[in-house]
């Protein structure tokens, strides 16, 4: 699903060359549940932007699926990013003026609505929104604005909203990082039931203990990857984590 081939990314930063990304190759099969792992600054939100074509690459190719994105133009990145991934950001990005249920109607219509219909599914993007924000347990909180939501609860609005999607590629940075434990592995149980149905799903976090319920981990250091394989302690189920 997911193939880069010596990708690097630089930025020039006050006059200063920054190598986020150092050719870095990367296979990823569909339906693996990936964590990558690494301290802040090692390049592990610039690999998730490069895959979801936010960011390109400086040198390298970037193919996901049947899209080799990194010769698109803006117009093909555009319409990659509504069909091929989902994002759950570290920042949230909920649209102020609209409810939780709007935004994740919001996200569900863009992204979602010519694939439903070539599935026969029939659903809205209004009832896939609720669906969605019933499986994050904030079905009594459709209406509320997100500055009436606890940062929690906006963080799940953003999961949700990637959820109603239904996109082949879902890309999660820190989707638990505002979350209690209760709450942090039910949503962990969502993307992993995610992956089962056969969605791509790569998570970057601090919280090693969450790549032990991965097929794969990858650490992060210096733009490069320096690990790459299953958990070292074996797989677990999500209810033994511990954080």
């Amino acid at each position: 699903m997911i193939e880069l081939h010596a990708v690097t990314k630089r930025y020039e930063i006050d006059h200063n060359r920054i190598t986020a990304l150092e050719k870095v190759d990367l296979a990823v099969e569909t339906g693996e549940f990936v964590v990558v792992l690494g301290p802040s600054g090692c390049g592990k939100t610039t690999l998730l932007n490069v895959i979801g074509a936010l960011d390109t690459p400086t040198e390298g190719t970037v193919r996901v699926g049947d899209h080799e994105i990194s010769s698109m133009n803006n117009a093909e990145l555009f319409a990659y990013r509504r069909s091929t991934v989902s994002f759950v950001f570290q920042s949230f990005n909920l649209f102020p003026a609209l409810t939780a249920l709007e935004n994740v109607q919001f996200g569900a219509e863009v992204g979602g609505r010519k694939r439903w219909k070539r599935s026969g599914g029939g659903k809205s993007g209004e009832e896939r929104a609720r669906e969605a924000l019933e499986q994050v347990s904030l079905g009594d909180r459709l209406r509320h604005f997100p500055h009436e939501l606890s940062g929690g609860e906006q963080q799940r609005v953003a999961i949700a909203r990637a959820l109603a999607t239904e996109t082949p590629v879902l890309l999660a940075d820190e989707p638990t990082g505002e979350l209690d434990y209760r709450t942090g592995v039910s949503i962990l149980e969502l993307l992993l039931a995610q992956a089962a149905a056969g969605t791509t799903v790569l998570t970057v976090t601090h919280n090693a203990e969450i790549a032990r319920i991965a097929d794969r981990v990858l650490s992060l250091s210096n733009g490069r990857i320096v690990t790459d394989g299953p958990p070292t302690t074996g797989r677990l189920p999500v209810t033994e984590l511990r954080w």
